[in-house]
């Protein structure tokens, strides 16, 4: 991969609000909702029980969810550096996403201490947008998204399944530890609320890349284009992804706590 232009303040061109991403984003953010919403019913025993860890139908539903939100941030990160993004702003933007993990993890801490969050999709996303950015400065375009993003898909279960059949030693102990479980080899998923490891999601993020190059060189600005009604009203929720993830879940368990206080009382 060739080096690229690093983006200049001086000469960036602003990048503007892209409405098929952020509609994107938003249906992310939809989906998300309605998998919480029915995790915290469950939580609350207010439904027929869930296995939200081993049940195939929620297993899928996660990994539909936490794609779609990787592939939109490949998709962004890829068409800023192309309108020359300066390092400040990126920073800037970093530095919510990274603070905001903190607060995931603290929370998690507070409401699930067995099994707190230490690499979930925020902190995930925090270190990813970092290697990305890196490699789209490097020269990242063309098939390489799609080929390495395959090679990164294929290599966390790959290499956990062969870790898997090593026999139990000092090494796997230290690949399923917290320390370094977020780089994705790991013979068992830990115990944790949420865990979006590097491998294999951030061959998601390059394939965004990919799709927004591609994207960009066949329909210049189509990314831009209103989507409909539907598509504008799921756009409002996109640009404001970050902070409806961040306050979508304390208002569902504050709702939930205080129907089930309620309904106790009555």
């Amino acid at each position: 991969m060739a080096p690229v232009p690093r983006p200049d303040s001086r000469r960036a061109r602003p990048l503007g609000r892209l409405a098929r991403v952020d509609a994107l984003r938003g249906l992310a953010m939809v989906w998300m909702t309605v998998y919480h919403f029915v995790f915290d019913l469950n939580h609350f025993h207010l439904v027929r029980p869930q296995d939200f860890y081993f049940d195939p139908f929620w297993i899928w539903q996660r990994t539909g969810i936490v794609s779609l939100f990787l592939f939109t941030a490949g998709i962004g990160q890829a068409l800023a550096v192309q309108a020359g993004q300066s390092w400040p702003r990126f920073w800037r933007r970093w530095a919510q996403v990274a603070g905001c993990a903190l607060l995931v993890t603290a929370g998690s801490w507070w409401m699930f201490p067995q099994s707190w969050i230490s690499f979930g999709v925020l902190h995930g996303m925090a270190v990813m947008l970092l290697i990305t950015r890196w490699a789209l400065l490097r020269g990242l375009r063309g098939a390489w998204p799609w080929v390495l993003g395959a090679l990164l898909i294929a290599a966390g279960p790959l290499g956990s399944a062969w870790l898997q059949a090593q026999p139990p030693g000092p090494l796997a102990a230290a690949l399923d530890s917290r320390w370094l479980n977020w780089l994705g080899f790991v013979t068992h998923k830990p115990p944790t609320e949420d865990f979006v490891p590097l491998l294999p999601w951030l061959g998601v993020v390059w394939w965004g890349v990919g799709a927004a190059q591609w994207l960009q060189a066949r329909a210049p600005g189509g990314l831009a284009r209103p989507a409909g009604p539907l598509g504008a009203a799921l756009g409002w929720l996109g640009r404001w992804s970050l902070s409806y993830y961040m306050l979508h879940q304390p208002v569902l368990i504050g709702a939930l706590t205080a129907w089930t206080w309620l309904v106790g009382r009555a």
